[in-house]
């Protein structure tokens, strides 16, 4: 995988988004850097880095997003059997999550 830029520590999918309505994400890491891949059916993926915000139509499931660190973002409108790819360059850890907005916020500074 020479086109995800950080050493891979973990891999993980998001599927059976059956409610539709549903947001994933809402939050930012403090150091781990993720690529995120729609491979089946599409989503929104919205970005924030406390700046600017934007929204991105996932639906290609060639083309990855590449999210660092101090990016707040979120996944929505998900289509029936949708699937998402995240590449991760970091194993799980809790403490690397900032799961309050404003909190955010002030990091982002």
């Amino acid at each position: 995988m020479s086109e995800i830029p950080f050493d891979i520590k973990r891999i993980y999918y998001i599927n059976q988004l059956e409610n539709a309505v549903s947001i994933r994400g809402k939050h930012a890491h403090k150091a781990c850097k993720q690529v995120i891949f729609c491979v089946s059916g599409s989503f929104l993926l919205g970005l924030d880095d406390g700046k600017r915000q934007q929204k991105i139509l996932m639906n290609q499931d060639n083309i990855g997003i590449y999210l660092g660190p101090m990016l707040w973002h979120t996944m929505e409108d998900f289509s029936a059997g949708c699937i998402l790819l995240v590449i991760a360059s970091e194993y799980y850890d809790e403490s690397d999550y900032i799961r309050d907005y404003d909190l955010f916020l002030k990091l982002a500074k």
